[in-house]
């Protein structure tokens, strides 16, 4: 699978300091709270589970399947709620665990979505940003910023391959050309 890619641009040492980091702020933001974190399937479950570990503070789980990729490469500009949220988010303090952030359009209407379900608050945690982010979403937990490029690994796949890769590197464009 490595051959597969240009190159490695964040390795496994740096995606798990960063989680570490991330792990410790929302511990820190949220220690008198018990916040319910809701990882957007399935890209963000390698992410997920490893932040869930660094925060040292009680925490519910919730998941949801959203997608506006398909089997492309790029978003389709329409959210697909593949799988329902199999949580209550009426008082809570939601946090959204996802993989990437390309235009922002996955996560805009459905925070408000579960701001209208009754949550206390909304707030994004995003391993990566790419920086053609058209939709103005905050991201208040970031992980890394990345250039324009198609990536994959640490749960980030290109039509359900390289997801178990550790680290996370740029796709050669001839394999999704």
């Amino acid at each position: 699978m490595y051959n597969d890619l240009e190159k490695v641009i964040i390795n496994e040492k740096e995606i798990q300091n960063k989680v570490q980091e991330l792990g410790s702020a929302i511990a820190h933001d949220y220690m008198d709270k018990e916040p319910l974190l809701i990882c957007i399937l399935r890209g963000a479950v390698f992410f997920f589970a490893d932040l869930c570990r660094a925060i040292d503070i009680p925490v519910q789980m919730g998941f949801v399947s959203l997608s506006s990729y398909g089997h492309g490469t790029t978003s389709s500009g329409k959210v697909e709620e593949r799988q329902k949220l199999m949580a209550d988010v009426q008082g809570k303090h939601v946090i959204l665990v996802e993989d990437i952030i390309d235009t922002g359009l996955t996560l805009e209407g459905y925070g408000a979505n579960l701001m209208n379900r009754g949550a206390l608050s909304v707030k994004i945690c995003a391993l990566l940003k790419k920086p053609e982010q058209k939709h103005k979403i905050e991201i208040a937990y970031k992980g890394f910023d990345i250039e324009n490029k198609f990536v994959v690994g640490y749960g980030l796949d290109y039509a359900e391959h390289y997801r178990n890769l550790p680290y996370i590197g740029i796709l050669k464009k001839e394999i999704y050309s």
